[in-house]
């Protein structure tokens, strides 16, 4: 074990940090349940968006980040569009402000305000995305439990650690045993302080992470002295841009990075390209899905705020992300024959080149720090999940369906059993499971390809209603978790067409047999809400009654903001690449694209944002 007293005290201090933040905030969490949910809608966006930020850098996907690096180079900045990563553009531009005019507490909530609260498929429609909403967060607390498990693992052997402990553990539960002690210190602080600790705990996660982050990129700039042909790499690693072909040969440099490329598929770039943005569009244009996202946006204290904050996340995410990916990308490739990343089958697992180099070249006291970070990450991202499903029980099973007249602190008791029932499940769940990918897999096939085309057309089509919601999301949901098992081995990104297909048949079906969302409740969505696309009808109706109305005319500049949004976003990825390798010329245009934008966007963005 490398951890030396310095490293095992930055830990402890953090984690006992968390502790006393929950203790110290459980007072004022538990005014109201507002309060304790979304923090009053009372934070500033830019406190909400760093701690939005910090949920989205865990330990799991930043391995995975830096094993694409090693392997694609800087092509790698486009394979997180599978998500995608720039669905936060698109909140940016319009829809974070178009949720938080509902003022909803949850995304349950909200579907009050845009298919009311009677008719066919309302109850349904509310059934399924708390169903969805919930079995979404247990899987990202089972996906991070197992994650943040297997990564102590890696620094604190068993072995050192056993004779310390007064019972038996078999090797296969090694990493949820340190999954559960880890779980532990988040649930305290986040189930005793709400929204309050989450954001403080993130704020400092964040500072902590910073400092590894930036300490990781120096340490690599020393190493590479400023020469980047120092990497054994082939051709085109350095280029981040491509043609049909991804056209990257390691034949002569690590072989094992050829079956990688393989086995991922990914071989016919252009064409993963194109299939990647075909989804991701329709993705981003679903919005925010129903978490930890989604409930910071509620959060924030008006449409303005939350537009803003969904803005910041990608400002002071992807720089100081990428630092530590490249950082620890250049560390393993200059000094890959002396990392051990032979798997049990004996080939090469690229994402152990994260914790490999993190053991092998970060010297005492920086190795302390970014390990808190990571485990800040896991911390962050786990409490942000838990408190989103704690709002959905609270708000809309315990208070809609069983105890209406709860009292504020009868409210808050459950809160708090909740927490724990929800972590109780979500640990169990990953016992059950084989691998941090498997569930990583089943979350976004199974559950996040059933969402896309119901939560699409809710905002854009007046005539969509509550049961065309339903079966949408059943439909897709159903056919995702089928293809997964039938396909399986196949990449979800291939099938997603026809996957859409079948949610959007599903849609329309249950849309045209029944009737149309009651008259009253589609003009206060429209009214209140404002969003642009097929509402014509509704929109005769509301300027009959008001004819001083103004309808939202902002779909082509919110593109345009869209698509200069997309290119600043891939920008402020590489920037921080460039820097490390220093490629100067590269580095230059990319800093003088970004000015470009940052003008632009504060003339068609920030000059016009708007509550």
């Amino acid at each position: 074990m490398k951890l030396q007293f310095i490293d095992i005290a930055i830990i402890v201090l953090y984690l006992i940090t968390m502790l006393f933040i929950g203790w110290f905030l459980r007072k004022k969490a538990r005014a109201s349940k507002e309060s304790y949910l979304l923090g009053g809608k009372r934070l500033p966006w830019y406190l909400l968006g760093l701690s939005d930020a910090s949920d989205m850098f865990d330990i799991s996907g930043t391995m995975w980040m830096v094993s694409l690096c090693f392997v694609y180079g800087m092509k790698s900045i486009w394979i997180p569009w599978l998500w995608p990563v720039f669905n936060q553009v698109f909140n940016m531009m319009f829809l974070a402000k178009w949720l938080r005019r509902s003022n909803a507490n949850t995304g349950a909530e909200w579907l009050g305000t845009r298919f009311g609260l009677k008719g066919k498929g309302v109850k349904g429609s509310h059934t399924v995305i708390v169903a969805f909403a919930l079995i979404g967060c247990l899987g990202f607390m089972a996906y991070g439990f197992i994650g943040l498990g297997k990564f102590i693992e890696i620094f604190v052997p068993w072995n050192v650690v056993q004779p310390y402990v007064p019972f038996h553990i078999a090797p296969e539960y090694v990493a949820h045993f340190y999954g559960i002690i880890f779980t532990l210190f988040a649930v305290f602080y986040s189930v005793l302080g709400g929204m309050h600790s989450i954001v403080l705990g993130d704020l400092i996660k964040y500072i902590i992470m910073t400092v590894g982050c930036i300490a990781v990129a120096v340490i690599a700039i020393k190493h590479l002295h400023g020469d980047a042909s120092k990497l054994n790499v082939p051709k085109g690693w350095g280029n981040p841009f491509f043609g049909w072909h991804l056209n990257l040969d390691w034949t002569n440099y690590v072989a094992a990075a050829n079956k990688k490329i393989a086995d991922d598929g990914f071989d016919l770039f252009g064409f993963f390209f194109m299939m990647m943005l075909f989804k991701g569009v329709f993705a981003a244009l679903a919005g925010p899905a129903p978490n930890y996202d989604m409930q910071k946006i509620l959060s924030s204290r008006s449409p303005k705020e939350a537009s803003k904050m969904t803005g910041f996340v990608s400002i002071i995410l992807l720089p100081i992300r990428y630092s530590m990916v490249i950082g620890l990308t250049v560390l393993g490739l200059l000094y890959f024959n002396q990392l051990n990343l032979s798997n049990d089958s004996g080939g090469i697992d690229f994402e152990r080149v994260l914790p490999a180099t993190i053991n092998e070249f970060l010297p005492v006291g920086i190795l302390g720090i970014v390990l808190t970070g990571l485990l800040g990450a896991f911390m962050g991202t786990f409490s942000g999940t838990l408190n989103a499903a704690q709002a959905y029980i609270v708000n809309d099973i315990y208070l809609k369906y069983i105890n209406p007249n709860a009292s504020n602190k009868k409210t808050i008791t459950v809160s708090y059993l909740s927490g724990i029932v929800v972590v109780a499940i979500g640990v169990t769940l990953g016992f059950y499971t084989k691998d941090v990918n498997s569930i990583l897999q089943w979350i976004v096939s199974g559950l996040y390809g059933g969402y896309i085309a119901a939560n699409m057309l809710k905002w854009y089509w007046w005539r969509f209603n509550a049961n065309g919601f339903f079966w949408g999301m059943f439909a897709g949901t159903a056919g995702a978790l089928i293809f997964s098992h039938f396909f399986s081995g196949v990449e979800f990104l291939y099938y997603f067409p026809l996957l859409f297909l079948i949610s959007i048949a599903g849609c329309l079906i249950g849309t045209y047999t029944a009737p149309p969302t009651e008259t009253s409740t589609l003009k206060k969505f429209y009214r209140t809400v404002r969003p642009w696309g097929f509402w014509k009808p509704v929109h005769i109706l509301v300027s009959a009654e008001e004819p001083s109305f103004i309808p939202n005319r902002r779909l082509k500049l919110d593109m345009f903001n869209v698509v200069i949004g997309i290119i600043a976003q891939c920008c402020l990825t590489i920037l921080p690449m460039y820097v490390v390798l220093w490629m100067k010329l590269p580095l230059l245009i990319t800093i003088l694209i970004l000015i470009i934008i940052i003008f632009i966007l504060k003339r068609t963005w920030w000059n016009k944002l708007e509550d």
